[in-house]
């Protein structure tokens, strides 16, 4: 079923009312940060934060909402509730992003980072033009990513390619291994009952299997990039990369190009004439297409 999230409007007068009615119902009662109560239930998790808004996520939100709030007087409020295009960007709640850099890039390291964002430093990055890390130059995404290691909640798991070369073979493929590293990111900064946003890269359920057992509220979107918390992630991930792939230059005084085109080629080339092959593995995935170029142009 589709995961939906809702965001009404709650007045003070209506809080004690809606609290007493899901008391007397068979509702998980739990502790989370900056709210008047959260509850859970099959299908659906209702959170009412201090603010008065009231976030319901889940398969069955809707259903909840035409049971426990339409027909109140915060009924006529509900048609507020945040459009399905726009709930991923909306910053009414505590969120945890996720995002990932270097997953394309045949030299440097596979990087996932994290971040927790409250909306008020949320609405904060956006005026100040955090975005996308795709849409910064690197020097930009450098200096926003010092800033943000100074600001907010986050986590940053990096694989370096000795150890990607090791582990990749395990997995079934790209996707199930981004899968665990987003879910070791995640664990270190979520909170109980949080929202946890990742950008959709697999089948939803390869998500939901590695964070299974954690207590969070889970959505998976395309272009997740547009919310403040996924969007300083990806800057993250993308500043941790750009150090990586800048040490392993440093450290064998050759240029390594980003992507997996011919310039990248050209480096392979250069690297493996001037450090060997059995070099190539501290510097690259060696699964890519681009290992068999440079072999082709190496007698």
């Amino acid at each position: 079923m589709t995961q939906q999230t809702h965001v009404v409007q709650v007045d003070a007068s209506n809080q004690r009312s809606l609290r007493e009615r899901l008391n007397a119902e068979d509702f998980q009662w739990r502790k989370v940060p900056y709210a008047s109560f959260s509850v859970k239930g099959q299908d659906v998790v209702a959170t009412l934060y201090e603010s008065g808004k009231l976030v319901v996520q889940g398969a069955g939100a809707e259903a909840f909402l035409g049971r426990f709030v339409t027909g109140t007087p915060v009924a006529a409020k509900a048609k507020r509730s945040v459009p399905k295009e726009d709930s991923v960007a909306a910053l009414d709640v505590t969120t945890v992003g996720s995002d990932e850099a270097g997953k394309g890039d045949y030299f440097g390291p596979l990087v996932v980072a994290a971040v927790r964002l409250e909306p008020d430093i949320a609405r904060k990055m956006r005026e100040g033009g955090v975005m996308d890390s795709k849409q910064l130059t690197d020097a930009r995404a450098l200096e926003l990513g010092t800033a943000l290691r100074k600001t907010v909640p986050y986590a940053v798991v990096r694989v370096d390619p000795v150890d990607y070369n090791r582990r990749y073979p395990k997995y079934s493929g790209l996707n199930a291994f981004l899968a665990d590293l987003h879910a070791e990111a995640i664990r270190q900064v979520a909170l109980p009952g949080v929202r946890v946003l990742v950008d959709r890269f697999a089948a939803e359920a390869v998500m939901k299997r590695a964070l299974k057992g954690l207590d969070i509220v889970l959505e998976q979107a395309t272009k997740a990039e547009r919310n403040m918390a996924v969007a300083a992630a990806s800057i993250l991930a993308r500043q941790e990369f750009l150090l990586g792939l800048a040490e392993l230059s440093d450290r064998f005084d050759v240029p390594l190009h980003k992507g997996a085109g011919r310039p990248t080629d050209e480096s392979g080339v250069r690297f493996v004439r001037e450090h060997g092959w059995e070099a190539l593995e501290q510097v690259a995935k060696l699964h890519f297409k681009n290992t068999g170029k440079v072999r082709a142009r190496v007698s």
